[in-house]
């Protein structure tokens, strides 16, 4: 594989305006984004800037920036546009999706997502984490994976994702982390799609691409980061990075042992 890393970004938040301009100890967010991606070591890291503001700040920290249309409805949209000018020639056949606003992520959970890709039946690659308690599993904002991971595996297929608590039943309950792997020829086809309904239902554009018989797997690990999404998550943020750069052992983000 010879993947690269794409990291869109947007100002507009409706809950933390300016998101990505995001002060966290001395540094916008994106830049510490940036460095997650380059820390990770499997290839190179850009930005797709909805804003001049962002290419701007990614640009004076020697990152790499593409301005995308700010219409662009998704950030996969944003990623898939990007690459038009970072690699017209369809050298990297594997697009990491790296959402913008995972400043905790260990690089160690990127180079995890590529993983499932070593089998040539799946499409995407994710990230899931185990549901702590029935509140998380209650919550809408977290989003619900259906897989499972019998004999001590550590990838499996996704059956589908929701914001309701899924699946029923005792049993381990699996927290989806929004970062993905997709092969190139798989992304050029998932932005060609309209949006499905189950899409539509659950606000989710990763069914689109189950609803259209695409294959998505899923790492698990033991933890992940938090997206920050608010002024609290910013500050829980702040604290964080300042306890050790990426040395808190929450934020380990090692795959479960197998059995």
């Amino acid at each position: 594989m010879n993947p690269i890393v794409v990291i869109p970004a947007r100002m507009a938040s409706t809950r933390l305006p300016g998101k990505p301009l995001a002060d966290i100890n001395g540094k916008p967010m994106i830049v510490h984004m940036i460095e997650r991606g380059r820390q990770a070591d499997i290839g190179p890291v850009a930005v797709a800037c909805a804003e001049a503001a962002i290419a701007d700040v990614v640009r004076a920290a020697g990152g790499r920036a593409v301005l995308t249309d700010p219409a662009l409805p998704s950030g996969s949209d944003r990623v898939h546009a990007a690459l038009a000018e970072l690699d017209p020639d369809g050298r990297h056949d594997v697009v990491v999706n790296l959402q913008g606003d995972f400043p905790t992520l260990d690089p160690a959970g990127l180079r995890l997502v590529i993983t499932p890709l070593d089998d040539p039946k799946v499409d995407i690659g994710t990230l899931v984490v185990p549901i702590r308690d029935d509140a998380e599993a209650a919550t809408a904002s977290f989003v619900k994976a259906a897989c499972a991971f019998e004999g001590g595996r550590t990838i499996a297929p996704a059956l589908y994702f929701s914001r309701q608590a899924i699946p029923w039943g005792p049993g381990p309950r699996w927290h989806h982390v929004g970062i993905y792997a997709y092969r190139r020829a798989v992304l050029d086809r998932y932005v060609s799609l309209p949006p499905s309904p189950l899409e539509r239902r659950e606000s989710l554009e990763q069914l689109r691409a189950l609803e259209d018989g695409m294959r998505i797997a899923c790492v698990r690990m033991q933890h992940g980061p938090f997206g920050v999404d608010t002024p609290e998550d910013l500050e829980r943020a702040r604290a964080v990075l300042a306890c050790a750069p990426l040395a808190c052992a929450p934020l380990a983000c090692a795959p479960l042992a197998r059995a």
